[in-house]
């Protein structure tokens, strides 16, 4: 198959791989319709994370099921089917807590821009879409592989509800999907920050009410603000980094919870304000088994679109220029296509 690869700091290749195959009875293979670029795998791109040269990169698609193992009963080949990032046996007792994302049994996707991926634990993680869907309609469903379920955590682990105010911390897809499930659990204001007007107006789309385009200090001064000196009731942490983070809890107004889902990298958490001002903080790796049947319940029936998020779309020969785009930020999210 087709593969992307990474073999060093930014150098993103195409390879041609050995098909995946079916290691274990409870083992799927998809053929990837769609894949994508996920924020997270700049991380490595850029040389943040540790690289192994050669390996494997990419954990969102979509796609069909070509092969099953002997154990799998509730998928087949044919399936159309979302593959969660993090595979989990949707059994165990962390599963049935709703934490699928510590799941005994987990696994991830690791070739998700590439032809093939396999898929670990496929009757607990694969979702199926009643009708094969149309290709203009594949970026909302492979939004729900990764992006908008964790947009969704991060606005559920802040506690987002009718009313609301809340602060939406990144404006990568993440947090863009952030913004759009404070709307949909029915914030009243959702002040989005955002440098970038591209990314501003998805923003808008997705129900931010402002846009605070301050970073660091004078970004929490401008919330403070805005909230006339009172905070946010819920701030979704999309970033990862240092500065998100004690910008999030600036932010959070006493009592409030920061729902973080940026991938940590260097955070120092500022848990002397967070214990003075009784700020709550949660979230993680997102539960992506648990949100998924409602999301796609809602991408099927209009309730809810995502898709905005991909403003790129291209070959999955073309996948180096789609990590270029992203790391130069000229693209929000790429959408691959083998």
């Amino acid at each position: 198959m087709r593969a992307t690869t990474l073999h060093g700091t930014r150098d993103i290749r195409l390879s041609e791989l050995p098909d995946p195959t079916l290691v274990q009875p409870t083992d799927a293979i998809v053929q990837v319709v769609a894949g994508c670029i996920c924020g997270s795998d700049l991380w490595p791109y850029r040389g943040e994370n540790p690289i192994t040269p050669g390996q494997t990169i990419g954990h969102e698609c979509i796609g069909e099921v070509v092969d099953v193992g002997a154990a799998v009963r509730h998928v087949r080949p044919g399936d159309f089917v979302v593959v969660p990032f993090d595979h989990c046996d949707n059994t165990c007792d962390h599963c049935r807590a709703g934490v699928h994302s510590a799941c005994v049994e987990l696994g991830f996707t690791v070739s998700g821009q590439s032809e093939l991926a396999r898929v670990t634990q496929a009757d607990g993680s694969l979702v199926r879409v009643p009708e094969a869907p149309a290709a203009e309609d594949h970026a909302a469903l492979l939004a729900l592989s990764d992006v908008m379920p964790t947009g969704w955590h991060a606005a559920v682990s802040a506690g987002v509800r009718p009313g609301a105010t809340a602060v939406v911390v990144g404006d990568g897809a993440v947090g863009l999907c952030g913004v759009l499930a404070a709307a949909t659990l029915g914030a009243e204001r959702i002040i989005a920050m955002s440098r970038h007007e591209s990314r501003q107006a998805v923003a808008r789309r997705f129900g931010a009410t402002e846009i605070v385009a301050e970073r660091g200090r004078e970004g929490v001064a401008r919330v403070m603000e805005l909230t006339a000196g009172v905070g946010a009731d819920a701030v979704l942490e999309c970033v990862g980094t240092d500065q998100s983070m004690t910008t999030a809890v600036r932010v959070a107004r006493p009592g409030a919870t920061v729902g973080h889902v940026g991938a940590p990298h260097g955070v120092q958490v500022p848990i002397r304000r967070m214990f003075e001002r009784n700020i709550g903080l949660r979230g993680g790796m997102a539960p992506v088994r648990a949100y998924l049947p409602d999301l796609l319940d809602r991408v099927l029936s209009g309730r809810l679109d995502p898709s905005p998020v991909f403003d790129l779309s291209l070959p999955l020969a073309e996948v180096a220029a789609g990590y270029t785009a992203m790391d130069e930020r000229q693209a929000i999210k790429v959408l691959l296509r083998p």
